[in-house]
């Protein structure tokens, strides 16, 4: 049974200083691989082989108002800079994850939806973006990089 002493970390490369910043407090972050392939049928038979279209890489981010992450964000996302994000395990021993990390790289935000303030609770704001590159870590595999050369 597992026991989740590690969890799951996000963070950037800030493209002017080159340091890591953490991404924190973190809602959710949620990376979308769409890696479509379309099916070549014949009128003989069918399923003869596949049409890979290009791969898409996505994100979406919601993080809490409180600091200057959200901040620098926005300003990453208004002055179109690209960035890397890092999503990998920290704190602690475990092997809870089933990756050490996955990077997307050359990200860039296309939207960003701050939430209303209110009474209660702090205020958060949603990222969404794409990358041009992705790099996964599995633990009980090779490491994959997409767009593959």
């Amino acid at each position: 049974m597992t026991d989740w002493t590690t969890r799951l970390a996000v963070s950037y490369q800030d493209p002017v200083s080159k340091q890591q910043v953490s991404i924190t407090p973190i809602d959710s972050f949620s990376p979308t691989f769409a890696l479509a392939a379309d099916v070549l049928h014949s009128i003989e038979q069918t399923h003869i082989g596949v049409i890979y279209n290009p791969q898409a890489i996505s994100f979406s981010m919601t993080v809490k108002a409180i600091g200057d992450v959200v901040g620098k964000l926005t300003a990453l996302a208004m002055s179109r800079q690209r960035f890397d994000v890092t999503l990998q395990e920290q704190q602690g021993t475990g092997d809870e994850w089933s990756f050490h990390s996955i990077v997307l790289s050359e990200c860039v935000i296309t939207s960003a939806s701050p939430s209303p303030a209110s009474v209660q609770g702090a205020p958060a704001a949603t990222f969404s973006g794409v990358s041009l590159h992705a790099t996964a870590n599995p633990k009980a595999a090779d490491q994959v990089t997409i767009p593959l050369a």
